[in-house]
């Protein structure tokens, strides 16, 4: 009878850590799910912000006498190798270069292609900050579970590292100049 008691309770303890296992598991592929969702989403925005641009450059040789090509290095960042983070800046300064335009040029203020590439701006603006948000929080969400005792040795065993948030800083390292404005 002793022997049935000792079976069942390692039966008993094999099946809660089981249990476990199985939710640190699932809780580490939900994160990973939810952070590959906000990067398709950044990258969704980061290419409708660079059809912006795209635009933009059309609107500005076909209404501006000078000739000056404003764009030419922001229209080659397709075919550049770029992380997202360096994708997302190099976008925000031709966007600065779009609004200054706006506001220096009246011919380009009553253009209706310009008012929509404005309305497009503000609408990437609040889903690329969004989405930003949303990958940083479940970034954080899962290198807690990768640092975290006991589900570490689970993130171990199935190959999960811990993940940079999304302005690319890597906190671990002893490069102190990291920080970019």
């Amino acid at each position: 009878m002793e022997v049935l008691y000792i079976i069942l309770i390692i039966i008993f303890i094999v099946g809660l850590l089981g249990i476990f296992y199985v939710n640190c598991f699932n809780n580490l592929q939900y994160t990973k799910t939810k952070i590959e969702q906000a990067e398709g989403i950044i990258d969704e925005v980061l290419r409708k912000r660079y059809d912006i641009v795209v635009r933009m450059s059309d609107i500005v040789k076909n209404n501006l006498k000078e000739k000056k090509d404003y764009f030419k290095e922001y229209l080659s960042l397709k075919d550049e190798k770029v992380s997202n983070f360096e994708m997302d800046r190099k976008l925000k300064e031709a966007i600065n270069i779009i609004l200054n335009l706006k506001n220096d040029y009246p011919t380009l203020q009553k253009n209706t292609g310009m008012k929509d590439i404005v309305s497009d701006i503000k609408e990437t603006d609040e889903k690329l900050s969004a989405a930003i948000a949303y990958y940083n929080r479940y970034t954080n969400q899962l290198n807690i579970f990768v640092r975290k005792f006991p589900s570490n040795f689970i993130a171990k065993l199935h190959h999960f590292t811990v993940k940079p948030f999304f302005d690319g800083k890597d906190m671990n390292d002893e490069d102190l100049l990291d920080f970019k404005l």
